[in-house]
């Protein structure tokens, strides 16, 4: 008889597919096909299946080793494969092609080689050995990619092309913003806690002592710079692409982000003076432009 996590296990992968099939079906509004198929709903059936396969020998082996680079992967290969099979493809095609990918590349590598380093991943101890409950995280992995690249996928998919505007410049330098932001928000963390000196420390320099996760707000403003890339292009029922950027900001500000982080560094440094010290003078997410509050 199933547990009750099984049935749980069970209802959020229905859950998963049942959103992922309305983006799908939505964002397929006046878009290109494939053999009668709307590419857009092949690219989100693509990026469930893709997850599917790699779970097979995942939870045979019971390894986690490959989930984030499998998600990195997705994003890539079907971002470059809309990109060929889109007919007419233009410069804006190309720009959210090489936005997606260049951000998928960068994460997938820079997760995959951490995983590497500390050898296992805590997140899936008490999963990994239960096929159900191991098959939910990739299928939410699956709905996670195809979310959160919606809108750039639906503006590739579509048949509508329009020359390049104030906008989409606008929507470029947004994405360089925020990149840039991630990327170095994550080094100055990599470096921080490769030095033995900072071992069982909190970082609060750089980037970090002008917000607590500088990274998620990298995040945030790049995905958003899609969909102002996205958005000249968009009609209809399309217009499903702002759930791209929304879904960003709710997933790290709300679910599996921001509050589990916070729970996390509460725990391991609430009795710290000098933590409580940090977390009033830095905000949790927007940066403070002033060197010192």
């Amino acid at each position: 008889m199933a547990t009750k996590k099984t049935r749980t296990s069970i209802a959020t992968i229905v859950v998963a597919l049942v959103i992922g099939a309305l983006v799908a079906l939505a964002g397929s509004a006046n878009g290109a096909t494939l053999g009668g198929i709307p590419l857009f709903a092949i690219a989100v059936a693509a990026a469930f299946g893709i997850q599917v396969l790699v779970y097979i020998p995942s939870v045979i082996a019971r390894t986690e080793r490959f989930f984030d680079l499998t998600g990195a992967v997705t994003f890539t290969l079907i971002s470059i494969g809309l990109f060929v099979l889109s007919p007419g493809a233009d410069v804006r095609s190309g720009i959210l092609a090489a936005m997606v990918t260049l951000w998928a590349v960068r994460l997938g590598s820079f997760l995959f080689l951490r995983i590497r380093r500390s050898g296992a991943d805590d997140r899936f101890d008490d999963i990994k050995g239960d096929p159900v409950r191991f098959l939910q995280v990739w299928v939410i992995q699956g709905a996670w990619v195809s979310l959160t690249a919606s809108a750039a996928w639906i503006a590739m998919s579509g048949t509508a092309r329009e020359p390049i505007g104030w906008l989409t410049i606008v929507g470029v330098l947004v994405w360089v913003l925020g990149m840039t932001i991630e990327v170095i928000a994550d080094a100055q963390k990599n470096a921080f806690t490769a030095d033995p000196a900072h071992s069982g420390r909190f970082i609060a320099s750089g980037l970090w002592s002008r917000s607590r996760h500088p990274n998620y707000f990298g995040e945030i403003v790049l995905w958003i710079g899609v969909f102002l890339v996205a958005a000249p292009v968009l009609s209809g029922w399309q217009w499903i692409a702002v759930i791209s950027p929304l879904f960003v900001i709710l997933l790290l500000t709300r679910v599996s982000g921001i509050p589990l982080l916070e729970a996390k560094a509460e725990r391991k440094w609430g009795g710290d003076d000098d933590y409580q010290a940090y977390k009033r003078r830095t905000p949790v997410l927007l940066p403070r432009l002033s060197r010192s509050a």
